[in-house]
């Protein structure tokens, strides 16, 4: 087995379209779900296959981030660039962290227009790439 995306519901498709391709995420496809409601499922670039799927229900109301969701993880090259990039297309990333010390990972912190917390991840140059068994 494989995790093969996450699913998030959004109350406005083109508000978060328009904040997830800031942040660097390209359209693979459309779904249209009937009643007015559509999927629309996305990927970094660089991935071998889509990680983000966004879905709008017509009429479903405004979403409520429940209580047991925390954040998504996303690795960036070089955070400081990125966010640089980001505050650029108007986006409101958080001040660079230090979670594991000096020598650890940098992170920043950013929140999508329905409340969903995104976590930027630089690892540290000799670390391996990305959680492994071994971090």
């Amino acid at each position: 087995m494989k995790t093969l995306f996450v699913s998030y519901r959004v109350t406005d498709l083109g508000r978060s379209l328009a904040f997830y391709r800031a942040l660097g995420y390209a359209e693979l496809g459309r779904v249209d779900l009937g009643d007015g409601g559509r999927l629309v499922i996305l990927k970094f670039p660089d991935e071998p296959a889509a990680s983000l799927e966004l879905v709008h229900r017509a009429g479903g109301g405004p979403v409520e981030v429940g209580s047991g969701f925390d954040h998504l993880a996303i690795e960036v090259d070089a955070l400081a660039a990125t966010l640089e990039r980001l505050t650029g297309a108007g986006l409101e990333p958080g001040p660079v962290e230090y979670p594991g010390g000096p020598d650890g990972p940098k992170t920043s912190w950013l929140t999508d227009p329905d409340g969903y917390r995104l976590e930027l991840v630089e690892w540290p140059p000799d670390s391996p790439e990305g959680l492994t068994t071994e971090f």
